[in-house]
């Protein structure tokens, strides 16, 4: 049986309390599932995959336990293989092939989410006028959102088939909507 947003929602604030962490689920979702019209997938189906993405984090935050670890979890609350495998898909230490384009999209949208929200964080107007030029010159500076893996977000975009200028452009509009929700102006 399908699982709803909503439903994925509430397993992952069961597993999930950093505000941060939900805010990054939350940006994921929007930028995932605004390429699901673009392949016309399920947006529904889409949503609920990058939502659970990291559902497990906190509780198995090291990788020989995260995401595979969460699987199991997944599975007892009865969320479909399909988004299991998109969730397991998008760690890069499990070389799981990313043969959908749901599995595709999440691993484009899961790094470069973060980096956007880290760079209109310290933009005064937020994602307002944010160019893929700027972007690009944050992802050169190593410093900057230093956690983020820079050849992921390079190799998601070619995965995906989209030119990164394009991609940042698609992921900053998706989270323009939500601005509020990931604590930016908006």
């Amino acid at each position: 049986m399908a699982k709803t947003r909503d439903q994925a929602w509430e397993t992952l604030k069961r597993y999930t309390k950093s505000e941060s962490l939900l805010r990054h689920a939350l940006a994921v979702e929007a930028s995932t599932a605004s390429y699901a019209p673009r392949f016309g997938e399920d947006e529904e189906l889409w949503r609920v995959a990058a939502l659970l993405h990291d559902f497990d984090y906190e509780i198995h935050p090291t990788l020989d336990k995260h995401p595979q670890d969460g699987a199991p979890i997944l599975r007892e609350e009865g969320y479909p293989e399909e988004v299991i495998e998109t969730v397991l898909s998008h760690a890069e230490h499990l070389s799981m092939p990313r043969d959908t384009p749901l599995k595709r999209a999440l691993f484009a949208c899961d790094e470069l989410s973060g980096f956007v929200h880290a760079c209109a964080l310290v933009r005064p107007n937020g994602l307002e006028g944010l160019e893929p030029k700027s972007v690009k010159k944050k992802l050169k500076q190593p410093s900057f959102a230093a956690g983020v893996h820079r050849d992921e977000v390079y190799r998601g975009a070619e995965e995906l088939g989209v030119e990164l200028d394009q991609h940042i452009r698609n992921v900053v509009a998706a989270l323009q909507p939500i601005a509020k929700d990931l604590g930016l102006p908006g």
